[in-house]
C-alpha cells in the first residue's frame, strides 16, 4: 500500500469513527431521555442504530480490500461513507419488521409479545401494537440486538432472507 492509499484509509477510518461517535451519542441521549422521563424504550431506534454500527464495522473492516476508484470516492465524500451505514439501519429496521410480522422464526431468532386485536380492528389496536410489542423475554431483546447488528453488517442477508420470503410464499 501506498502513502496516498494510507492517506485515504485514514480519512475514511477517521469519518467513521466521527460518524460512529455522533451515531452513539444521539442514541444514548434518545435513551438517556426515555429513563428520565420514565417512558417506554423506543426499540425501533436501537435497531437502527445496531444496524447502522455494524454498516461502520463493515466498511473498516472492508477497507483493507477495497479498489483504490472506491476508496478515493468514499474519501473524497461524506455521503458515500453514511450511505452503507444508512442502509444497515434500514435494513435492520426490515428485519425487525420480518420478526414482527412472523416471517422469520426459530430459536435463534427474537420472539415478541403482541397484543391481540379485536375483530374488526381498532384504532386502539393498532396504538396497542405500537406502544406494547416488545421481545418477550431479556434473550430475545440481545437477539434482536444481534440481529440487527449483522442486517448492518452483512449487505446481503436482509436482501436474501426477503428474497427467500417471496419465493416461499409463491410456491
Amino acid at each position: 500500500m501506498d502513502l496516498n492509499e494510507t492517506k485515504m484509509m485514514l480519512v475514511i477510518s477517521r469519518r467513521l469513527i466521527i460518524f460512529a461517535i455522533l451515531s452513539l451519542v444521539l442514541t444514548t441521549i434518545l435513551f438517556a431521555l426515555s429513563f428520565v422521563f420514565q417512558q417506554r424504550l423506543m426499540l425501533s431506534w436501537l435497531v437502527f442504530e445496531c444496524g447502522i454500527i455494524g454498516g461502520f464495522v463493515s466498511i473498516q473492516q472492508r477497507l483493507k480490500y477495497i479498489d483504490i476508484e472506491e476508496m478515493q470516492l468514499l474519501s473524497q465524500s461524506w455521503f458515500s461513507i453514511l450511505m452503507i451505514p444508512v442502509y444497515g439501519g434500514i435494513f435492520a429496521l426490515v428485519l425487525y419488521i420480518l420478526f414482527l410480522a412472523g416471517l422469520v422464526q426459530g430459536h435463534l431468532f427474537p420472539a415478541f409479545y403482541v397484543p391481540e386485536f379485536d375483530t374488526p380492528p381498532t384504532t386502539q389496536n393498532v396504538v396497542a401494537f405500537l406502544t406494547t410489542t416488545y421481545p418477550a423475554q431479556g434473550a430475545d431483546i440481545a437477539k434482536l440486538i444481534f440481529w440487527s447488528f449483522v442486517a448492518g453488517f452483512s449487505e446481503r442477508f436482509v436482501p436474501q432472507i426477503i428474497n427467500d420470503v417471496t419465493k416461499r410464499d409463491t410456491k
